[in-house]
């Protein structure tokens, strides 16, 4: 097992409810987990969490079975890597520095990407399909951009788990479907991956399991085609869901009424 979350809870000092609690979670190599809910139930918090980049409130996290927190961040980095819903930078690095900065976990305090670095990073921008960006300024590129070459980074640094905020939330209809087929190929190649999105369409394609948080329902987590009902999603977004089958896909569809 790669991750173990156990009875995890996160609260806010000073606020009554927490922000959520009673989440377990793992993951093996080559498993895709889905976490679904709508906005401000903690699915970024619990990514947080899970990253050790936040301490919860209860409940533990083991990766590889050694408590998270005991780890450096060195330690975290080679075997973990987090793609925040957006990543800024102040500096005018190119696209080529900040993908190369994904293999700083592999190497000492003094050394510098190598050989190695140039050949992992031309790699992963050919992969991700935008090669054509690597002596581009990283602030100048499009949103959509900037989560691709994101990824890519995550390719260079080469971690066992890759956990994904909303990756496809800047992501234009063909980069979507471009980013779905590459979780498939990772995954079957043994990494790990744990991803949020707002689609629940996006989990039928990819998840194994699928983590539901809601604010109105205690989380629940399951295989992907045995959680994610009608009555589930409906109770998850507050608003009737209908599923469409066909052809082996399934499509989500909100029955809101107009005005």
């Amino acid at each position: 097992m790669i991750l173990a979350a156990d009875a995890l809870g996160f609260s806010y000092p000073g606020r009554v409810s927490p922000v959520f609690s009673g989440i377990g979670l793992d993951i093996a190599a080559g498993e895709v987990v889905c976490v679904l809910g709508p906005n401000g139930v903690g699915k970024s918090t619990l990514l947080r969490c899970l990253a050790g980049l936040s301490a919860p409130s209860t409940g533990s996290v083991l990766l590889e079975g050694q408590p998270i927190a005991s780890l450096s961040r060195a330690a975290i980095a080679r075997l973990l890597a987090l793609v925040p819903q957006s990543y800024e930078t102040v500096f005018a690095f190119s696209v080529r520095t900040v993908v190369e900065m994904g293999r700083a976990p592999h190497l000492s305090l003094f050394d510098a990407p190598g050989d190695e670095a140039a050949r992992m990073t031309s790699e992963a921008l050919t992969t991700l399909g935008i090669a054509h960006l690597i002596d581009a300024a990283y602030s100048e590129i499009s949103g959509g951009e900037r989560q691709l070459v994101q990824i890519a980074r995550v390719l260079v640094q080469a971690p066992k788990l890759m956990i994904l905020d909303e990756p496809t939330a800047h992501l234009d209809f063909a980069n979507q479907a471009r980013f779905l087929a590459l979780i498939r190929r990772l995954a079957a190649s043994g990494l790990a991956v744990i991803f949020t999105t707002h689609a629940p369409d996006h989990a039928y394609a990819l998840a194994d399991r699928t983590l539901v948080m809601s604010p109105r329902h205690p989380p629940v987590l399951g295989p992907t085609g045995e959680i994610l009902t009608e009555s589930v999603l409906s109770g998850a977004y507050g608003v009737p869901i209908r599923l469409i089958r066909a052809g082996g896909h399934v499509a989500c569809v909100a029955e809101v009424e107009p005005g």
